[in-house]
């Protein structure tokens, strides 16, 4: 597979199914808890309507139109500030490694501080390594505890960023 043939584009209608076994593959790979998590958000079956709002974009990779990955910035949830949450960043294996997920945090980024974001909050858990490696090195830092309520009480790594 060569990066050649990858785009990084909005989410549109059409992606709505193949973003949503994305996640759920990806979640059941490293055996993430289907309740308090995104597996168990009802906005996973309907991605594009979710990311309609203002403010609020979700991007997928497109591998010579398959859905290899994806990631989407929204308002924070059930916060009193202006602090977007990076959401929903999941890669299949094979668009592990590639750098990839570099050039989605940069295209999330680059859209929170177009929206006017202050920060951007995210959720992980502990064991997603590689994940909460490219958090770090993108200027996230840990939190003591939680921001606004997601409903992802099984995530108990939070990080933030300021843009």
């Amino acid at each position: 597979m060569s990066n050649n043939n990858i785009v990084i584009r909005e989410i549109t209608k059409r992606d709505d199914e193949q973003v949503a076994q994305v996640i759920r593959n990806v979640l059941i790979e490293f055996g993430v808890p289907k309740v308090g998590t995104a597996y168990a958000d009802k906005s996973l079956d309907t991605m594009t309507e979710t990311y309609s709002g203002s403010k609020s974009t979700y991007y997928v990779i497109d591998y010579e139109g398959r859905i290899i990955g994806g990631a989407g910035i929204a308002p924070l949830d059930n916060f009193d500030g202006n602090v977007c949450e990076l959401q929903k960043m999941y890669f299949l294996p094979e668009a592990r490694g590639r750098g990839l997920g570099s050039l989605m945090m940069d295209a999330c980024l680059k859209k929170a501080k177009e929206f006017g974001f202050e920060k951007c909050y995210l959720e992980t858990m502990p064991y997603m390594d590689d994940a909460r490696k490219l958090y770090s090195k993108s200027g996230f830092e840990n939190l003591e505890q939680p921001l606004g309520d997601t409903g992802h009480y099984s995530c108990n790594v939070w990080m933030i960023k300021n843009l």
